[in-house]
């Protein structure tokens, strides 16, 4: 998009820039899909970490990291720019493959996840940040499914080629040699192709969005309304946070669980592929689909689906047609929820608001790597992995419930409920905002 070009919103308008951005993020997945099938292999065998807890420390740094990196990127896209704060993501990666190659002690290896954390929060916060600029209002949910598309297809093609290579060479050089290519083509094609959109934001805001505050809200609003007092956003934060405690226990315990029964670097490499593989293909039509039926049915379903998956991995007893059928269901239930998620959030939320809110959002769903990786290495080093498993499911069952209770069918118009304004509106004047479409 050159700088005389008119500002325009769709996808079919921003074709080229929402490819770039596309490409960008199956990037940003395939960083840290390196790891699903080798790391935590590495750990037991590499720097001999017997504790779950210390071995599973990689993704708890990981976890704060981003998270951390979530709320700040979410509070700082609106005046330091998106496309900055892209590039610094992909800056934060390029030290990572260097610290994996060099590390005499597995505390080397935390270090380097926790910049991995900064640099997931920051580049794929701002290519979906970007993505819902580029879009507008009407296609949000299959543009955010084109998006976790992309990055969880990245995931999957670098778990399942990561743990193939690791057959053949060191799973360390694997994840060094793979990683730094990643992180300079992708450092580069941010810097020379990506353009902030900005222009876009502002064009949404002053044609769909005149009556709403003309600034965002500041951060410690923006964090009490998404994370406790608006029933929209509070649900989905808690969904967020348990999907991703989940997925905590499928990269950092699933390797460890299979390779007890006897599995192959290959098997579990597998294993590891077909969960975001899944995942990935499946959201592009989940994410269409939230836009005709609405949000909350897609949430529900696909938490309780997640749960059910996690409840036939703990009673396979490691076996891997059972195992590879887990993973399966649990890429479909995730798929529902992932891209759904984020499109609740901007649904309910006015186009200056989105960043801070999504970012505080992304702090809790991103806040489940920590409690994951906390949860399941202190119930499997008491119970072992099966416990820890069916603690997890038990967890991710209760949240959809939760969302069924508590997230509205419809959100509150954005711009006229006490989430997006300083001072909240009268209670008649949300009732004449007009409706939503779901």
């Amino acid at each position: 998009m050159s700088g005389s070009a008119p500002v325009r919103l769709g996808l079919r308008e921003n074709a080229a820039q929402f490819s770039v951005l596309v490409a960008v993020n199956a990037f940003v997945g395939a960083m840290v899909g390196l790891e699903r099938s080798t790391l935590p292999l590495v750990g037991r065998h590499d720097f001999h970490v017997a504790s779950s807890v210390a071995l599973l420390s990689f993704i708890v740094a990981f976890g704060v990291a981003k998270a951390f990196t979530n709320l700040t990127a979410g509070a700082l896209a609106q005046r330091a720019g998106r496309r900055r704060l892209l590039i610094a993501g992909w800056a934060a990666a390029l030290p990572v493959p260097l610290l994996i190659a060099l590390a005499p002690s597995w505390g080397w290896i935390v270090a380097a996840n926790a910049l991995l954390g900064i640099n997931q929060g920051l580049a794929w916060s701002m290519t979906v940040v970007m993505k819902i600029d580029l879009v507008g209002p009407r296609r949000r949910g299959l543009a955010l499914g084109l998006n976790e598309s992309a990055g969880y297809g990245g995931v999957a093609l670098a778990a399942g080629l990561s743990g193939w290579l690791a057959a053949s060479f060191a799973s360390r050089d694997v994840l060094v040699v793979a990683g730094a290519a990643i992180a300079i083509i992708a450092f580069l094609l941010s810097v020379l192709f990506v353009r902030d959109t900005g222009a876009h934001v502002a064009l949404e805001q002053a044609r769909d969005h005149a009556r709403a505050a003309d600034a965002p809200p500041t951060l410690r609003y923006a964090f009490a309304q998404a994370s406790y007092r608006e029933p929209a956003l509070r649900s989905c934060s808690q969904a967020g946070l348990v999907n991703n405690l989940n997925d905590a226990l499928a990269w950092g315990l699933v390797p460890l669980y299979l390779a007890a029964h006897g599995a192959s670097v290959g098997d579990i490499g597998l294993v590891a592929a077909i969960y975001p593989g899944v995942w990935s293909v499946a959201q592009i039509a989940s994410g269409h689909w939230s836009d005709r039926v609405g949000r909350k049915p897609l949430i529900a379903a696909g938490m309780l689906v997640q749960a059910a998956a996690l409840g036939l991995l703990a009673l396979s007893n490691g076996a891997l047609i059972a195992a590879a059928a887990a993973a399966v269901l649990l890429g479909a239930g995730t798929a529902l929820v992932y891209p759904t998620l984020i499109a609740a959030i901007s649904d309910a939320v006015t186009p200056i608001a989105r960043a801070p809110v999504v970012g505080v959002y992304r702090f809790w769903r991103d806040s489940g790597y920590v409690f994951g990786g906390l949860i399941a290495g202190g119930v499997a080093d008491a119970l072992g992995y099966g416990g820890a498993i069916t603690l997890v499911a038990a967890l991710t069952a209760a949240s959809g419930l939760w969302v069924l209770y508590d997230m509205p069918a419809h959100p509150p118009f954005p711009g006229t409920g006490p989430a997006y304004d300083e001072e909240p509106r009268p209670d008649a004047m949300r009732a004449a905002a007009p409706a939503p479409n779901p």
